[in-house]
C-alpha cells in the first residue's frame, strides 16, 4: 500500500502539527507558488519554505485540489511554522508537518518514491503469482477451478453466468445483488465488454467473455479492484479460452456420436449400447446414455427416455427403430406400438380376426409380435421356455388356419391386438 502521511512523518522524524495525516501520499512536489493547484492532480504532499504559504486562501486552494498534506520547511525563511498557518490547516483538516532544516526535501521525495516502488513491485508480484495460480487452476480444474481461485485472490464473490444470465459456477456467493439490469445493458450496448458499478454494498465488475457469446464474469468486492483488476482480466481471458476449448470438445463429441449413429444405421454395431433398447426422437439430449444429432433431431438409444419411441430393437435393427420413431413422431403417439391404436379399421375387425384365439394365445402373440418374432426375448418376457412359445404360435396358426410367416397376417394381428376392446 502507498505510505501514509503519518507513517512518513514518523519514519523521517517530522513533527505533525495539524490536520488529517492518515491519507496515503501519492507523490511529493516542492513549490513556492501562491497557487500551485493548476499543476497538481491530487494526492500530493507539497513541500514549501513558506514564501507564499500565508497568501489569503492558500490552504483552502490546497484542500480543494485534494492535496494530502503540506510539509513546511523551517530553518530557512522561518524558524518555526507560522501559528496562523497551523490554525488554518487545523480548521481545513489539511495535514501539516514540520520539515526541519536537517531533513532535506530530497530525502522526503526519496522515501515516498521508494515506498511507491515497493508498492508497485508488490502489486506486480501479486499479479504474477495470481496469473500463475489461475493458469494452473485452468489446466487442472477447468472453468470451475478458475472461478474458485479468482474468488480466493480478490477476496470477494465470483459468479460465472451463461449467455442467458444464469449462474454456472460460483465462489463465496454472499448476498449477490441484482445484476439483470446491468447484464441487459452489457448485452444491448454494442461493443461494450465490461461494466463497473456499486450494488448492495458491493463494488461489482462485469466482464463479457467472447463478446458475451460464452457468458459474463461477475466479481464483487468490498473495495475497488484497483491493481487486482489485472488479475480479473487474466481470469476472464483464461475463462474465454477454457469455454472455447469446451465448445470445441463438445463439437467433437457431437460429431463422434453422429458418426457412430450413422454406423448403426448401416448395420455396424458400436460399443456401450444395451442389448435391447428403443430408439427415441426428441428435442433435448439426455443427461447420460447414448444420443446423437441426426437430420436436425436428437436421437436417443435407451430403454427409456423422453420423446417418441420405436418398438424394442437391438444394435442391428437401429435403422428400423429410427424409422419407427419418426413414424411415431409424425403420428403424435408416444410409442410406435401406439400407432396401431390410431389407425382407422372396420368395425368388428379385431373381434372377427381374434375370435378363434383364447386369452393366453392372444397375450402370447402380443408379446411375440412386440419382439418382431424374436423367440428368446419374447419367451423371457412371458416367463416360458422358447419351445413352449413355439408351440403356442403353432396353436395360433392352427386356430387361424393361416401361417404367421406372412408379414400381412402379422400386421393384421398386431393391429387387431391393439384395437381389441376399444
Amino acid at each position: 500500500m502507498p505510505i501514509l502521511l503519518h507513517d512518513l512523518a514518523r519514519t523521517l522524524g517530522l513533527p505533525v502539527l495539524a490536520g488529517d495525516v492518515s491519507r496515503p501520499v501519492g507523490w511529493v512536489h516542492g513549490t513556492e507558488l501562491a497557487d500551485p493547484t493548476p499543476f497538481l492532480e491530487g494526492g500530493e504532499l507539497l513541500l514549501t519554505t513558506g514564501l507564499n504559504a500565508l497568501t489569503p486562501g492558500y490552504v483552502e486552494r490546497l484542500v480543494h485540489a485534494d492535496v494530502v498534506g503540506l510539509g513546511f520547511g523551517t530553518g530557512l525563511g522561518h524558524d518555526v511554522v507560522p501559528p496562523e498557518l497551523v490554525r488554518q490547516a487545523e480548521r481545513a483538516g489539511l495535514g501539516l508537518v514540520e520539515v526541519p532544516r536537517e531533513v532535506p526535501f530530497i530525502a522526503i521525495s526519496k522515501a515516498v518514491s521508494k515506498a511507491l516502488a515497493a508498492d508497485e513491485y508488490a502489486a506486480l508480484t501479486r499479479t504474477s503469482e495470481a496469473q500463475r495460480a489461475l493458469t494452473r487452476a485452468a489446466v487442472r480444474d477447468g472453468v470451475a477451478g478458475v472461478v474458485r481461485r479468482l474468488g480466493q485472490w480478490v477476496n470477494g464473490w465470483v459468479v460465472l453466468l451463461d449467455p442467458a444470465g444464469e449462474p454456472v459456477h460460483a465462489h463465496n456467493v454472499r448476498q449477490v445483488p441484482e445484476l439483470r439490469a446491468e447484464l441487459t445493458r452489457l448485452g444491448t450496448s454494442g461493443g461494450l465488454a465490461s461494466a463497473a458499478f456499486e450494488a448492495g454494498g458491493w463494488r461489482v465488475f462485469l466482464q463479457a467473455l467472447g463478446g458475451r457469446a460464452r457468458g459474463v464474469l461477475a466479481v464483487g468486492t468490498a473495495e475497488p479492484l484497483d491493481a487486482d483488476l489485472n488479475i480479473v482480466n487474466t481470469a476472464a481471458s483464461l475463462l474465454t479460452l477454457a469455454l472455447a476449448h469446451n465448445d470445441a470438445v463438445d463439437a467433437a463429441h457431437r460429431e463422434l456420436r453422429a458418426g457412430q449413429f450413422r454406423l448403426l444405421l448401416n448395420g455396424i454395431p458400436v460399443e456401450g449400447l444395451p442389448e435391447r433398447f428403443r430408439v427415441f426422437v426428441t428435442d433435448d439430449p439426455p443427461d447420460d446414455g447414448f444420443w446423437a444429432e441426426h437430420d436436425g433431431r436428437i436421437v436417443v438409444l435407451a430403454r427409456e427416455s423422453a420423446g417418441h419411441a420405436s418398438s424394442e430393437v437391438d444394435a442391428g435393427q437401429v435403422v428400423r427403430g429410427y424409422r419407427e420413431a419418426r413414424q411415431a413422431e409424425k403420428a403424435g403417439v408416444r410409442r410406435f406400438e401406439d400407432l396401431a391404436g390410431s389407425l382407422e379399421v372396420p368395425e368388428g375387425f379385431a373381434d372377427a380376426l381374434l375370435g378363434p384365439l383364447d386369452a393366453e394365445t392372444r397375450e402370447t402373440l402380443r408379446t411375440w409380435l412386440g419382439h418382431h418374432g424374436a423367440w428368446d426375448p419374447a419367451a423371457t418376457e412371458l416367463g416360458i421356455h422358447r419351445h413352449t412359445l413355439k408351440n403356442r404360435v403353432r396353436k395360433a396358426e392352427q386356430a387361424l388356419r393361416r401361417s404367421l410367416a406372412s408379414p400381412g397376417l402379422r400386421a393384421e394381428l398386431w393391429l387387431a391386438l391393439h384395437r381389441e376392446g376399444q
